[in-house]
């Protein structure tokens, strides 16, 4: 399992409008794409314009060369990218050490 970790920034006052276009866009978009898992977006506290998209992806591939080459892509920047104040940072992660429940 790969772990997509995108850095997101937006316009003041978009918080509830962006919110909206990205669960929209995972749930109509990205669900689609092979190889997703799930998502989940985090809001910044002290930065309210920043939010950690986080998608948990089968391989890095199914990323990077499967969804950014399809046409869902451009889908899913249609409803989102209006918002990005720059573009995304996007990483990668592995499970390096799983943990226990807490």
């Amino acid at each position: 399992m790969i772990l997509e970790h995108a850095d997101i920034r937006i316009a003041p006052g978009q918080q509830a409008a962006f919110e909206e276009a990205l669960h929209r866009g995972l749930a109509t978009v990205i669900s689609r794409a092979k190889g997703f898992r799930r998502g989940a977006l985090q809001a910044g506290v002290e930065q309210p314009e920043r939010y950690l998209l986080l998608i948990e992806w089968d391989t890095l591939e199914d990323h990077t060369v499967g969804f950014r080459n399809s046409p869902l892509f451009a889908e899913w920047r249609a409803i989102v990218g209006p918002f990005f104040a720059a573009p995304p940072v996007v990483e990668h992660f592995r499970l390096a050490a799983p943990t226990g429940q807490a």
